[in-house]
């Protein structure tokens, strides 16, 4: 089962200083925790802010994943949000597009173009099962479907609900679900055939050990 952090500084209280401090210490717990993806999604930020917060996003990742750490059986990837000329710039695994963005392929062939051998990740939101399949045909890694539950910024997009996210896992890729995802329905989430619950509030408002310990134990 994969976790799948998405930041949002902006729901932190305080100002932009503690904001930023308190996004980069729910990166570092989410490291050590074993949660298995990040996307690095503050898109308000300018694009020098923003590669600015991935470097330091990044060192936090790889310092909290190497050998000698409470994660050194584990690995964290860093996805950046849409930008995949930021994410190619600080070293990033991969990005997260739009539904509307560019295509899994396109990235994977300008990713191609400046790291060679390397492949990026790729995660693709998706609002329903056509979606999926769509993702799936232009070789995404997986989808993060949503919103399953309630989400507040998709206001053209009503819950799927579980049924909705049943038909969507029925496609050829691992699909991840997002949209008011609780500990208290994310079993029910697993058992419609997510491969694996995607969130904001859910870690940033939370313990992340107790998360991670509930929903992987």
């Amino acid at each position: 089962m994969l976790l799948y952090y998405t930041t949002d500084r902006t729901q932190f209280p305080g100002d932009d200083n503690a904001r930023l401090r308190a996004l980069l210490a729910k990166i570092t717990e989410a490291t050590l925790c074993g949660v298995d993806l990040i996307q690095l999604r503050d898109k308000d930020l300018s694009t020098r802010e923003l590669e600015g917060l991935a470097r330091t996003a990044l060192d936090i990742v790889r310092e909290n994943s190497r050998p000698g750490t409470e994660n050194r059986e584990l690995t964290t990837r860093l996805l950046i949000n849409s930008r995949t000329d930021i994410a190619l710039a600080c070293g990033a695994d991969g990005v997260h597009l739009r539904s509307d963005d560019i295509s899994p392929s396109e990235v994977q062939r300008i990713w191609a173009q400046v790291r060679y051998s390397a492949r990026a990740i790729v995660s693709v939101s998706c609002h329903s099962a056509g979606d999926v399949a769509d993702a799936a045909s232009e070789l995404a890694d997986f989808a993060v479907f949503a919103p399953v539950f309630e989400k507040k910024d998709i206001s053209k997009a009503g819950p799927a609900g579980l049924n909705g996210l049943r038909e969507a896992c029925r496609q050829k890729i691992p699909v991840l679900a997002l949209g008011g995802i609780t500990l208290k329905n994310a079993r029910a989430c697993l058992e419609a055939g997510a491969a694996g619950i995607a969130g904001i509030r859910l870690f940033q408002e939370n313990d992340i050990a107790e998360v991670v310990l509930r929903l992987k134990g």
